[in-house]
């Protein structure tokens, strides 16, 4: 069961990194130019749990996992547990600053990147677990399932622009080309058991559900007909998908010559579905009698014809229809913002971008920085935050690591650590979040990683 914020305060505010222009497009830029080496420039992983562990339930502990569902999962999670997952991979990474007017940077792109979420659908599972029969006139409420999840490609251009000696503004258009969609996130409606008549049991849905899906169906045709599942990715994923537009902005301010404050926001947009949509729609009220719902004893090993038959019965009982109509899917906004104090010993600067407008507060850098981070995610059930302490040490010009503490709902020792070297015009970065787990990490409830490389280009334009 995996969750995860899309949280990336390590690689927030890091400005010697290239790929921290995807977090804020106003960020401090400090090099001429780059290029992302494709398929290694931006690679991340995050996942998690706000409820149980993967050890929770197969842990050699010598309790059933029968057992371990019913205390762990059942009783043990609740409705705002989330299980999600998130990964994104750059293929292509370029930026540079204009040779006419070298207070702008541009930058442009290509990445890929999935994500999905799903709540603990409770009722559910106490129903396919436990059956009906034992719960008479308690209603099992259908609003438990609420998921959404997606794979897109983003293709994107951004400005970077030094307004004056306190101020860079960001901005990046986005167009999405969607590989595959699926969302079902207003459902309402219960299921009750009462008695029937002739010593029955009636069986009462009353039932407004939508499962909706775009991209899915694609695949599916090309894995039975073995004609390629990899064309079907490339097709749709190079605009022969469903298309949507958005935009991020960004901005940078110096309070004074040592205390800085960032602030962006990202993916505000959306996705149209049009094409190779299939929606499952369960809409009606119906009352049969004589109907149990229980699953066996032992999940783990369920036959398949089981639940196939499970799914032949729920489907005769549920007023059911399938369409083919179009929908839209908003990206999953994200807000970010820090503020951060320098000290210590003073570095210059590989490159005082022989911008227009003098950087008179910035013309040198500092050792050590420390400050804070907010974050927060638009969610199916309402934003989601992290708030991240951070400190950052740089050695030189050519090395430079950062610590972070984080709070959120998953886990409140969350240690993350990140270093970036420059070798040369080479630069390389690697991160990883939550490291006091990694001693057990069947334990953890969270983990995430993110790495790159890039080629810098140093010096005046």
């Amino acid at each position: 069961m995996f969750v995860c914020a899309q949280n990336k305060q390590l690689l927030y505010d890091f400005n010697e990194i290239p790929q921290a222009l995807l977090l804020n497009p106003g960020v401090e830029i400090g090099y001429k130019s780059y290029v992302g080496i494709p398929l290694l420039s931006g690679i991340s992983f995050q996942a998690g749990s706000s409820g149980a562990s993967v050890n929770d339930f197969f842990a050699n502990d010598g309790i059933d996992i029968n057992d371990k569902i019913r205390e762990r999962a059942l009783y043990g999670m609740g409705v705002r547990d989330e299980l999600s997952g998130t990964y994104q991979l750059e293929l292509i990474s370029v930026g540079f600053r204009g040779k006419k007017n070298p207070d702008n940077f541009y930058s442009f792109g290509l990445y890929n990147e999935g994500d999905a979420i799903g709540y603990w659908f409770k009722d559910y599972a106490i129903l396919g677990f436990e059956g009906n029969a034992g719960r008479l006139n308690q209603r099992f409420d259908l609003s438990h399932l609420k998921t959404r999840g997606d794979m897109v490609n983003v293709f994107h251009f951004g400005l970077n622009k030094r307004v004056n000696s306190d101020l860079v503004l960001g901005i990046r258009g986005k167009l999405y080309s969607s590989i595959f969609s699926f969302k079902s996130t207003k459902n309402s409606g219960y299921f009750v058991t009462t008695e029937g008549q002739n010593n029955l049991l009636a069986s009462t849905l009353v039932a407004d559900m939508m499962v909706q899906t775009a991209g899915i169906e694609s695949f599916r045709k090309a894995a039975d007909d073995n004609t390629g599942i990899g064309n079907v990715f490339s097709k749709r994923g190079l605009f022969g998908g469903d298309l949507g537009v958005g935009v991020d902005f960004g901005l940078t301010y110096n309070l004074n010559k040592q205390t800085v404050v960032t602030a962006s926001i990202l993916d505000l947009g959306f996705i149209s579905h049009s094409g190779d949509v299939k929606n499952y729609v369960f809409k009606g009220q119906t009352t049969i009698e004589g109907v149990e719902v229980k699953l066996p004893e032992d999940l783990v090993n369920a036959s398949a014809d089981f639940w196939q038959d499970l799914v032949d019965e729920v489907k005769e009982l549920l007023p059911y229809e399938e369409n083919n109509d179009s929908y839209i899917s908003f990206r999953p906004t994200k807000l970010n913002g820090s503020i951060r104090y320098n000290f210590g010993e003073q570095i210059p600067y590989r490159d005082d971008c022989n911008c227009s407008v003098v950087k008179t507060k910035n013309n040198l850098g500092y050792a050590n920085g420390v400050g804070a981070q907010i974050y927060v995610i638009n969610r199916p059930k309402g934003p989601q935050s992290a708030l991240t302490a951070f400190y950052q040490k740089n050695f030189g010009k050519n090395i430079g690591l950062k610590t972070t503490y984080t709070i959120d709902k998953f886990s409140a020792t969350n240690i993350g650590f990140g270093a970036n070297f420059n070798i040369g015009p080479v630069n390389i970065y690697a991160m990883a979040d939550n490291l006091l787990s990694y001693q057990n990490i069947a334990a953890s409830k969270y983990a995430s990683f993110q790495l790159g490389i890039n080629v810098i280009s140093w010096g005046k334009n």
